[in-house]
């Protein structure tokens, strides 16, 4: 293992850590916002659509991006600029100017979320073996160190504006550093945008469906649990704002170990497990009324959904020769499901409760489980090569 290997393996895991800070300095001070704008929940619903939207806009966009410039261009130039981004997302002064904010920080999010996958599927390669849900577990620090920032700002009285303001002049220029020393993605380079442009396997599509339930769980939490505990289940703003850095400790946990359960039991088996199972800790959240078991749950919802969107990020990454397409064609999938979660939850929470609203996560536990019984036990490459360890129990190899 070359120095520049392991060197690339720390700057994307990283990478993941700052986005998972900005990401989540944003979601977890949205009780906050709705005081300072003076926002309903439909209100917020528009907020994360406008977010969701500009995420969907340039994911889908990012297949010929990537395919011509590569993962470690995007990242030296769309992280800064993501990080800027959320400056504008601070100094909102209205409900129009926040969701036009909110769709500019989502463009740059899609284009950096899509490129760190990317770049974490190239590390992965040349590593030989499954690290993906590793690299998700430094998104995960990077959440929970959100959250927990955001609880000592509450807890300080610290603004939205200065909390958000201050995460961002932090990682602009941290993001420009890590951007230097990464992979090439030689193969995306050299295949241009025409066969980008083309159909993807229908196994990309597929997982791209699995993302799309995963990340519309993920974004039922991170939206709207701080809205959940303190309105409905009635604890104090500083302790609601636990929720989410303590859903994901569990996102944590099971990303740190689920590199190791991906070779021990297969992917496919791993997905269907952890469609069951989410299903069925999120069912437990919603229909308690103790604050204990509300917040202390959320990490068994974060052990349970954990591993689903990196093992169909990095399946879908080893389906074609162009990991980058595929990638943001599978991306573009699962942020459809943050696109339309928060907007179906504000409105069903409008029509009824949040408690009710929130029962769409144990749906789509349920829908991730049967998607993933319907994974091909083996698939062929468009260039002839196999897509490696979809769900045998053999280490991933990768082909040259």
């Amino acid at each position: 293992m070359t120095p520049d290997l392991r060197t690339a393996r720390s700057r994307a895991i990283l990478t993941f850590v700052l986005a998972g800070l900005m990401c989540g300095t944003f979601t977890v001070r949205i009780p906050a916002l709705t005081d300072k704008l003076g926002l309903s929940e439909a209100s917020v619903g528009v907020v994360l659509l406008a977010w969701g939207v500009g995420a969907l806009v340039t994911m889908q966009s990012m297949r010929g991006v990537m395919a011509r410039a590569g993962s470690r261009s995007v990242l030296r130039v769309g992280a800064p600029l993501c990080a800027a981004s959320l400056l504008g997302v601070a100094f909102a002064p209205s409900f129009p100017a926040m969701v036009v904010a909110a769709g500019l920080f989502g463009m740059f999010f899609g284009a950096v979320d899509v490129a760190m996958n990317a770049q974490g599927s190239a590390v992965e390669r040349a590593y030989g073996r499954p690290l993906m849900n590793g690299m998700h577990a430094g998104w995960c620090v990077g959440a929970m160190s959100a959250g927990l920032l955001g609880t000592v700002a509450i807890s300080a009285g610290v603004s939205f504006t200065a909390n958000l303001t201050a995460v961002a002049l932090v990682s602009a220029p941290g993001a420009y550093l890590l951007s230097r020393g990464f992979l090439p993605d030689t193969v995306s380079v050299r295949t241009g945008s025409g066969r980008a442009r083309r159909r993807m396997p229908p196994v990309v599509y597929l997982l791209g469906a699995i993302a799309f339930g995963a990340f519309m769980v993920e974004g039922a939490v991170a939206d709207w649990n701080g809205l959940f505990l303190r309105d409905t289940i009635g604890v104090p703003e500083a302790v609601a704002a636990l929720g989410y850095p303590i859903f994901e400790a569990g996102m944590l946990l099971s990303r740190l170990t689920g590199d190791r359960l991906r070779t021990a039991v297969g992917a496919r088996r791993l997905i269907m497990a952890a469609g069951l199972g989410t299903a069925a800790t999120f069912a437990l959240v919603i229909t308690t009324s103790s604050p204990v078991v509300a917040v202390g749950g959320m990490i068994l919802i974060g052990l349970a959904v954990a591993t689903v969107s990196p093992m169909a990020i990095s399946l879908a990454g080893s389906a074609t020769g162009t990991p980058g397409p595929a990638i943001a064609q599978t991306g573009a999938m699962g942020y459809a499901g943050l696109l339309l979660g928060p907007v179906v939850i504000g409105f069903l929470s409008h029509a009824a409760t949040l408690r009710a609203a929130l029962g769409v996560a144990v749906v789509l536990g349920v829908f991730i489980a049967v998607a993933a019984h319907f994974l091909p036990r083996s698939e062929t490459r468009t260039d002839g090569a196999e897509i490696h360890e979809l769900t045998d129990r053999k280490p991933l190899k990768l082909a040259a």
